[in-house]
């Protein structure tokens, strides 16, 4: 197995025993000192290969699947039974617009869960594979936008641009699967009530859509070697300098990520750091890209607005106004107290509708939808720098790392998963697809463009967020490494479950700062520093 790029059982059950007994306290991590300093000595079992990890996304996958095909199952069976606009009527509901809404928001919620397993697993084979290729350079990359060499590859340029379109069709079915179904309201019934229904053809595409996104990402991971399967950073560049694809540079334990750009060495502590921004160039483009999206959605509720106060009339209000502003935009028979909006017929017969509302639908939502993709770049660059900057505090780096806790301990990947789905139900609100259905079919299909302004409002903030976490500069002496494996492979000079960073040897004419299984004084500000040497891995003989 020396050999072999693929971590073996022993040495993962090794390393989670360590990291078992660094989580329990001092007093039981000073009791393994000498395993963790033999452990460095043979330089094998210094990363974990996130084998639990790999059980967890696997089995969310599996359920992607599940759910995949049970769509597909009940699209097809709603087809035969109804025609191609036929529903599946699955409750009924009270005359209200919530609990239509909240069933909604569910949809998209599970879109966003069945989304995240996946692009979970394609992001690890787009790791590996780049690499494979040394082209590797952050532990987080813009997923469907970084391809592999080889355009035919499932990391490849062709498949990538196909997992593009099966994404925005995933959240443009989901925009369009549920609608009302109004046969109760002919029926006589103690209490009105409306019937939600399932469309049986953007329930079908959504299944299809999903089930061959989780065959492109099996794809990948069975056509390369995983080094390791945890989202860490320090675990993909231990792996990385212990399998020869990385070699830590000397003289640059006191350089950052910008500072690689030019000629590095001997170096001083800043007390400000380089931000996000400067650091990833990919950073700059998703922060760019956002702020046009939600000038997108402004003009879209300006050109809304004017033709809604050029054609609509004198019955109605010239421009949205308080009384008529509202979360859940209103249809009425009363001019004046429907919403502004745009409403246009989708012209043709049978699947042919259908294909327009799906283009229709495609176009307008997938900015966002692709959008919303890249910002997990500026989450995850974020969210790795944040924990390697906990190195300088009481309780260290814990250098394992949790897909499914990260998303909960850290608070812009928790914003950023919440973000997902609401906006998208806030974009299902602005831009309505479909029309309510009558015994079991869809009649006549419309499309209805209201002013988007609280979609509008929610990008704003949304946008303002993310550009403020880009911009932020860490202030502190340790150097800003973002998740670049590189920076972390010089920076880290001793590898354990659990790390410090800080002043390790004074010298002549240069001090030395690293990385040690124990907590370390604050480094010198006046001292110029060096390194001694590169990192403590080396590779398997």
């Amino acid at each position: 197995m020396a050999g072999s790029s693929k971590p073996t059982e022993k040495s993962c059950h090794l390393y989670s025993l360590l990291a078992h007994n660094a989580l329990s306290g001092h007093q039981a991590f000073d009791s393994i000192k000498s395993d963790v300093r033999i452990d460095q000595q043979t330089r094998t079992d210094v990363y974990d290969c996130g084998l639990t990890i790999h059980r967890i996304v696997l089995v969310g996958v599996a359920c992607s699947g599940i759910i995949s095909c049970l769509c597909i199952v009940t699209g097809v069976v709603t087809l035969a039974n109804h025609g191609v606009f036929g529903v599946t009527v699955i409750s009924k509901l009270p005359r209200t617009r919530l609990p239509l809404q909240i069933l909604t928001l569910t949809v998209n919620l599970i879109v966003t869960l069945c989304t995240e397993s996946i692009g979970f697993v394609h992001d690890i084979s787009l790791r590996s594979v780049l690499a494979s290729e040394s082209r590797l350079r952050f532990n987080t990359n813009l997923r469907l936008l970084t391809v592999a060499r080889r355009w035919y590859s499932p990391n490849g340029t062709l498949l990538d641009g196909i997992s593009a379109i099966l994404l925005i069709i995933s959240y443009s079915s989901a925009s369009l699967v549920i609608c009302l179904d109004l046969e109760s309201r002919v029926m006589p019934q103690n209490r009105p009530s409306d019937g939600v229904a399932f469309a049986g053809l953007p329930l079908l595409i959504f299944g299809i859509a999903h089930l061959l996104q989780v065959t492109i990402v099996l794809s990948g991971i069975r056509g390369v070697k995983i080094l390791t399967w945890s989202s860490s950073p320090f675990d993909l560049t231990a792996a990385l300098v212990h399998h020869t694809q990385l070699t830590p540079t000397t003289l640059h334990c006191m350089r950052c990520v910008p500072d690689l750009e030019t000629d590095g060495g001997p170096a001083k502590p800043l007390k400000i750091q380089p931000s996000a921004w400067h650091a990833h160039p990919s950073i700059r483009k998703v922060v760019i890209f956002l702020w046009g999206i939600f000038s997108a959605c402004a003009g879209w509720a300006a050109l809304v607005m004017y033709i809604w106060n050029k054609y609509a009339g004198t019955a109605s209000y010239n421009a949205l106004t308080i009384q008529l502003w509202s979360l859940f935009p209103k249809l009425n028979t009363v001019p004046k107290l429907e919403s502004n909006l745009i409403a246009y017929f989708i012209p043709g017969v049978g699947l042919e509708v259908w294909i327009l509302l799906f283009v229709n639908t495609a176009a307008v939502q997938g900015p966002l939808t692709l959008g919303l993709h890249c910002s997990e770049l500026i989450a995850n660059v974020i969210r790795d720098e944040r924990q390697w900057r906990c190195a300088t505090v009481r309780k260290g780096i814990i250098t394992a790392a949790n897909p499914v806790k990260t998303i909960f301990t850290h608070a812009i990947c928790l914003l950023l998963f919440v973000a997902k789905p609401f906006l998208h139900w806030m974009f299902g609100l602005s831009f309505v697809g479909s029309t309510p259905a009558a015994y079991g079919k869809i009649e006549s299909p419309m499309v209805y463009m209201f002013t988007a302004q609280n979609l509008c409002i929610a990008l704003f903030i949304f946008a303002c967020f993310f550009t403020f976490v880009a911009l932020r500069r860490p202030r502190g002496p340790q150097p800003a490494a973002y998740g670049h494996v590189q920076t972390l492979a010089n920076l880290v000079d001793e590898w354990s479950p659990v790390m410090w960073w800080g002043h390790k040897e004074d010298g002549l004419p240069y001090c030395h700062a690293g990385t040690s299984d124990h907590p370390l004084p604050d480094v010198k500000m006046d001292c110029i520093y060096a390194g001694s040497g590169a990192g403590s891995l080396v590779p398997l003989s």
